[in-house]
């Protein structure tokens, strides 16, 4: 649509204000106890960030303003919406979804990551997506079995 036909001042506010829809994963929503509590933290925060944008007096600045939390909250209803709630596991056995696996690549490294529902996945802090491709390698394995992703072989050393 033209921008002749809003009120915005000029296309950059517009496109200020327009923003891509955050993806949802068409992956199922698996989420851990503190992964669903993060997305309801996230939620809180993102309605806050609304509503402080909401006392803006400048029309055109309370809807940048707000853009980025109003997309959040979509985002955020929705994946809550679908989460399913996963208890923790009870056996260390076989390697499942909410596990802490420690393991040592070929070239010696060893890692240690939490297999997680794909909102709180951070790889930087030791947590990967269940969908992620060490993840799936390593879903319904045991200690001592050895895995290849990209080519590497990875050998379970400890389920926690």
């Amino acid at each position: 649509m033209s921008v002749a036909f809003t009120k915005e001042d000029s296309a950059e506010t517009a496109a200020e204000t327009i923003l891509p829809e955050r993806v949802v994963s068409p992956h199922p929503n698996l989420v851990t106890e503190a992964g669903l509590k993060a997305l309801e933290r996230d939620l809180a925060e993102a309605r806050a960030a609304f509503e402080a944008a909401q006392v803006e007096e400048d029309v055109n600045e309370r809807r940048r303003q707000s853009a980025g939390p109003a997309r959040d909250i979509r985002y955020l209803v929705e994946r809550l919406r679908t989460a399913d709630l996963r208890p923790a596991p009870t056996s260390k056995e076989v390697v499942a979804f909410g596990h802490t696996v420690r393991f040592e690549r070929e070239d010696g490294r060893v890692q240690t990551y939490r297999i997680v529902g794909e909102d709180e996945a951070d790889p930087k802090a030791g947590s990967v997506s269940y969908v992620s491709p060490v993840a799936q390698a390593l879903l319904g394995k045991t200690v001592g079995d050895v895995v290849t992703v990209g080519g590497q072989e990875l050998e379970i050393l400890a389920i926690t």
